[in-house]
């Protein structure tokens, strides 16, 4: 970002400049375009005045015919000597003559070119030609004469410069026509074009300065699309102007936590979320503590980190009981406690209905659209209702003000944003939504449509990772709710209350905790080939996921399959590495999977293995961060091949791991992350030849190459990274407060005035 004036400064440059170009670009076409307009008018102008020439000729013929017969062995030749003369008076008319059919001139007027012979007539070929004569161009016409007694040729000759003086008018009168005409077009171009300059030059130094709340909606093209993207993005800079006071603002842990006591000083942040952040399990060590292998959690607990307050998630280690206080509380982190844990308590009956069945076998394939049935049941909805009340009732009991910030996570709550709103109704409720959100016509298979939607729209904002999942969203609630949608400022107003619906592509933070601790990237390399019994010279490719559905984990194996089969030059060099770990083992549909990719694996190895070596190494287990970040840096490309993904941290932790500024990330175009890492390799999962095609192409892409784009990836990560995502809802939030706080104040006001 620019320092404070410059930045307002450069407003009007970063338009007009870019405006100038094209205005360049335009004249240069135009003037193409007149060119070659003053072309093909002169062409037009010559051949009409040469069917001029040619009609004249063929009346001159038909006037003198008849007397040259009549005047044929009689005294009368020389009057068609004379008349000869009289029709070349005409200016265009250079001369007349007569050949004989034994190659004599009888008949001809004293101009006529001595270069035009007789014998240069070929009647048998041509009508007319053109010539050159005393330094002109001339056309002769030949008409030939039938009678018996004045069998002939009558030749007619034309001066040819007054055609040549009518196209040169022509092209004068069309230039000087055309370009005034362009000229005229292009003043009213630049006047447009100007003025609309100027204005959006105003409405985004009035962003900049934040002088004009209005600015963004007085702007031209204000709700095209365009128009929104720009309007975005200058609010994102306004709001870190006035944050980062006139300097850079790098976004942190620290920086995070400035925004807050600054922004919204004395407020009460609250996370919930069905998985928690720490898990304690029971083994024959003990209880041992586990960090769950989650995005969600990834994401949000460096951000708990950095703002304190209270987790609120589902206690589900088993020996979380244990470790919790009287009230189910737990300060974490356990090195260096930061912010309170509260743990809530579900059955059996009820975590297999709210998580297991409404939430994952509903709600996560009809959002995923990866062709697994969702399956809806009653009785699963039920107990979704009575987890989202409980929920509620704990944010309720945590709050400490009436006014708390509390960020809703993800499909397991859709109906708490409004249930929250009911009880706290001044609370700022950010709902984000992890997965994709289908369009409206997919969604409308869900019984619980309309209940769902309305329970999101008690949120204060509600945040997608794509600009197409909001609108996908917006249709919907278009669709179904008896409520006013908004396209051009994104907002659904819905009995009396605006919900603000905005992309927030999520990410991590920076730089990741798990990369402390790691090793050169070499002693990685070397400690992975130590694990898996490996030689130096075997290019290693990694993926890591839970074993979920939607993670192309079987695609992934078959494009192995297709590279060995086609490439067999790779059989014994080349190793895919799987990890793994399971989760929701209790749905057939997750343990079918595990199944049918243990038997790919080992019939894939015994097709391209040896009794030495496997090519695909599957391991199914919970991996740790600092083992996952091991695995990144070890490996030459990470293969992240998602079906369909809201955004996919896979991706970005693998970019992130790379302080080598090496290694190729293979990225399905289906994963939130490609609209970001456009710099990966992209590729559509289903095709299972052009994922090995990939993965060859990553296998010979040189290092600079590799150094290029990983640069490049690594610099974005590190700019949005998950404390910018978390600053602008907390910015957003804190805009929408203030404004509450305005309103809230006015009545007052007026009645001490009154």
């Amino acid at each position: 970002m620019l320092p404070g004036g410059r930045m307002i400064r450069s407003a009007g440059q970063f338009i007009r400049r870019p405006a100038a170009r094209y205005l360049a670009l335009t004249a240069v076409a135009v003037a193409i375009v007149v060119a070659g307009l003053v072309i093909l008018a002169s062409v037009l102008i010559e051949s009409w005045s040469r069917q001029d020439v040619d009609l004249r000729s063929r009346l001159v013929f038909r006037s003198v015919r008849d007397r040259i017969v009549a005047a044929a062995d009689s005294p009368q030749q020389a009057d068609i000597g004379a008349l000869f003369e009289r029709i070349t008076e005409d200016e265009r008319i250079l001369a007349l003559g007569f050949c004989t059919p034994e190659g004599e001139l009888r008949y001809a007027t004293k101009d006529f070119p001595r270069s035009i012979t007789c014998q240069a007539v070929d009647r048998d070929k041509r009508r007319t030609f053109d010539t050159t004569s005393s330094g002109r161009r001339v056309s002769v016409g030949i008409f030939p004469v039938n009678a018996p007694q004045a069998a002939g040729d009558l030749l007619v000759i034309h001066d040819l410069a007054y055609v040549d003086e009518r196209a040169a008018e022509a092209r004068v009168y069309a230039g000087l026509a055309l370009g005034g005409i362009a000229a005229g077009l292009g003043l009213f171009a630049f006047a447009v074009v100007s003025a609309l300059t100027r204005s959006w030059a105003r409405s985004i130094r009035g962003i900049l300065q934040g002088t004009s709340a209005g600015a963004e909606a007085a702007s031209p093209f204000s709700g095209s699309p365009i128009g929104r993207a720009v309007h975005a993005t200058l609010a994102e800079l306004r709001a870190e102007r006035r944050f980062g006071s006139d300097i850079n603002v790098d976004w942190s842990p620290q920086t995070l936590h400035r925004l807050l006591v600054e922004r919204l000083p004395d407020s009460q942040v609250m996370v919930v979320s069905n998985r928690e952040p720490y898990i304690h399990n029971r083994s024959s060590e003990g209880i041992v503590l586990q960090n769950p292998a989650s995005g969600l959690v990834a994401a949000l607990e460096p951000i708990m980190r950095a703002c304190g307050g209270v987790w609120i998630a589902h206690g589900s280690g088993s020996a979380d009981r244990d470790t919790v206080d009287r009230h189910d509380r737990l300060q974490v982190p356990p090195v260096d406690p930061a912010y309170t844990l509260r743990r809530v308590w579900l059955s059996e009956e009820e975590q297999t209905g709210y998580y297991y069945g409404l939430a994952n076998e509903g709600l996560w394939p009809l959002c995923h659209i990866a062709f697994v049935r969702p399956t809806f049941r009653e009785a699963d909805w039920l107990q979704y209702c009575k987890v989202n009340e409980r929920f509620a009732e704990t944010v309720v009991q945590e709050a400490t003000r009436d006014d708390p910030i509390v960020l809703v996570q993800d499909y397991h709550f859709a109906l708490l944003p409004r249930m929250i709103r009911d009880r706290l109704p001044k609370a700022t409720i950010i709902t984000f939504w992890h997965i994709p959100w289908p369009n409206a016509e997919t969604f409308s298979i869900c019984p619980w449509r309309n209940a769902i939607i309305e329970g999101l729209l008690g949120s204060t904002i509600l945040g997608f990772h794509t600009q197409l999942h909001c609108n996908n969203f917006l249709e919907a609630a278009d669709r179904f709710m008896e409520s006013r949608v908004d396209r051009e400022h994104m907002s659904v107003t819905y009995r009396g209350h605006e919900v603000l619906v905005r992309p927030y592509p999520i990410s991590i933070e920076w730089p990741p905790a798990a990369l402390a601790n790691q090793a050169p990237v070499a002693s990685c390399r070397a400690s992975v080939q130590r694990q898996f019994g490996l030689s130096s010279d075997v290019r290693i490719a990694v993926g890591i996921e839970r074993f979920d559905y939607t993670k192309g984990i079987l695609d992934r194996l078959k494009a192995v399959d297709d590279l060995l089969t086609r490439h067999p030059e790779w059989s014994g060099r080349f190793v895919f590495i799987q990890a793994a770990a399971p989760t929701r083992s209790k749905l057939g549909a997750y343990s079918a999977l595990q199944e049918e990719a243990e038997t790919l694996v080992n019939w894939i190895n015994a097709k391209h293995g040896t009794r030495d070596f496997a090519p695909i190494r599957l391991v199914i287990r919970h991996h740790e961060p600092d083992e996952v970040f091991e695995l990144f840096r070890a490996a030459d490309m990470c293969v992240v091949s998602s079906l369909h993904d809201g955004m996919n941290l896979v991706a970005k932790e693998f970019v992130a791991a790379r302080d080598d500024e090496q290694g190729v990330l293979i990225l399905s175009t289906f994963a939130g992350a490609s609209r970001e890492l456009s710099e990966a390799l992209l590729v559509n999962p289903y095709d299972t030849h052009g994922m090995a095609d990939a993965l060859q192409t990553a296998l010979q892409m040189p290092s600079p190459e590799q150094r290029n784009r990983m640069r490049l990836m690594r610099e974005l990560i590190r700019e949005r990274n998950v404390y910018r995502w978390a600053a602008q809802m907390l910015l957003d939030a804190s805009h929408i407060r203030q404004r509450q706080r305005i309103g809230s104040a006015e009545p007052d006001s007026q009645r001490r005035s009154a």
